[in-house]
């Protein structure tokens, strides 16, 4: 009432002071946490929810029109069993979807630093998030199995992907065994939630089978009983008839994913290396045999996460902006200004030649006093920013008072304004 702040919340000062933060709370990628970064999913988690309701929908309709019936159809044991089979599959497809999409799938973490190229001599300081004075190599190559494989460098995680390892631009993670990002669970699937996804699309399946089947059955024993034809059987049960049809149209997209995915185990292969690569027309490295292929999936343990996503970790202290060899880098997105990978010299080489070659051609410069242009060499123009450019300043004809130029180069970047100063100094010189 008096207009007078809240008090703050000291609780959560001293959490901020103490230089630590959980780690999915400084997490880069785009996931999304549950549970103080216990369950990790991806960033379309919601399609989750969409999922499991075409999975329970069906089967709440199953249960209430049609196994509920067949319980007096049959025997008292029999009649049970018919429920009690359609649950269980269905709790365990729910389950084995719930452990794909909440479980880290194989992220790598991402390094603090780019690594240090070839013929770096370590005399420059690299600091967090900003990219050596050197280019990276674009490939490695790495031998397994005696057949060459080539691994590749990830720009945004700043490090060399392992084999098999791919980045997932929807999570933007590089995941291990990366096999392809799945909509419908709203996770990557990867080395570590492979087998619960196979099993989840296998049991979807059998679902599927089982829901369809047992429909027929029905529809069967309502011919029987009343002596009717399979029409006029089917306007007497009418969710029977809807079950079949989503079930017939349902089992063609989880049991085609179950045929594929057990060709990619039986050969080793993943999603991703199956439409990349191409492995039928060349030898796979990773192929051990069919047995060994699917003990490799199945009989294997899976490996710990390689990320603690609870524990706490230092905070990133902030990066401002600071000088190589006379050019910026920005602390924006923890890269020089361009990028180091698109074939030409880093901004900074180009910086440092544009500078060092700006006397010789300033004296050059000042004699052209009838162009009608200001006196500024074009190496140095193209440094600064336009006159048009807000919150720079720029020189402009020495027509302009002393307070203007004063003005100005105040605003001018301390890495510039001793050039601004011998220009002007010629400058006035030549009047």
């Amino acid at each position: 009432m008096n207009g007078l702040p809240p008090p703050p919340d000291l609780s959560s000062e001293a959490n901020d002071d103490d230089g630590f933060i959980r780690t999915y709370k400084a997490w880069k990628g785009s996931n999304v946490f549950v549970l103080g970064g216990r369950l990790i999913f991806g960033p379309d988690v919601r399609s989750l929810f969409f999922t499991i309701f075409l999975i329970a929908a069906p089967v709440a309709v199953f249960y209430v029109f049609v196994a509920r019936k067949l319980m007096d159809d049959f025997p008292h044991h029999l009649g049970i069993s018919i429920m009690v089979v359609a649950v269980a599959l269905t709790l365990c497809d729910i389950i084995l979807l719930l452990l794909t999409s909440g479980r880290d799938p194989g992220i790598i973490p991402r390094n603090t630093h780019p690594p240090e190229p070839e013929g770096y001599d370590g005399m420059t300081e690299v600091r967090p998030g900003l990219t050596p004075p050197l280019r990276l190599p674009r490939t490695k190559d790495v031998i397994i199995n005696g057949i060459s494989v080539k691994i590749k460098y990830c720009d945004t995680c700043m490090l060399y992907r392992p084999p098999r390892c791919s980045h997932c631009s929807v999570c933007d993670n590089c995941v291990d065994r990366f096999d392809h990002h799945c909509p419908w669970v709203g996770q990557c699937i990867g080395l570590r939630n492979y087998r619960f996804f196979f099993m989840f699309v296998l049991f979807a399946t059998l679902l599927c089978l089982y829901v369809h089947g047992f429909c027929w059955v029905y529809i069967r024993r309502i011919m029987d009983g009343e002596e009717i034809t399979i029409w006029k059987a089917m306007t007497k049960t009418p969710a029977s008839v809807v079950l079949i049809i989503y079930t017939f149209i349902s089992v063609w997209f989880v049991g085609g994913l179950t045929i594929f995915h057990l060709y990619l185990i039986s050969t080793n292969q993943s999603t991703y290396e199956n439409f990349r690569y191409r492995y039928d027309r060349r030898e796979n490295p990773y192929n051990k045999g069919i047995l060994k292929n699917f003990m490799e999936i199945f009989c294997t343990s899976i490996p710990p996460s390689k990320t603690n996503f609870w524990a706490k970790i230092p905070k990133e202290p902030a990066i401002s902006s600071r000088t190589v060899t006379g050019s910026l880098i920005s602390s924006n997105n923890g890269k020089a200004i361009g990028d180091i990978e698109i074939g030409r010299r880093p901004v900074w080489d180009e910086a440092s030649e544009d500078i060092s070659d700006y006397e010789a051609e300033l004296s050059r410069d000042s004699n052209d006093k009838g162009s009608g242009l200001p006196d500024v060499s074009p190496d140095l123009s193209r440094i600064l920013p336009p006159e048009n450019t807000e919150g720079r300043g720029v020189m402009h004809h020495p027509r302009h008072s002393s307070r203007r130029r004063n003005s100005e180069r105040r605003e001018i970047s301390p890495e510039i304004l001793p050039l601004s100063i011998v220009g002007e100094s010629k400058m006035m010189n030549g009047r």
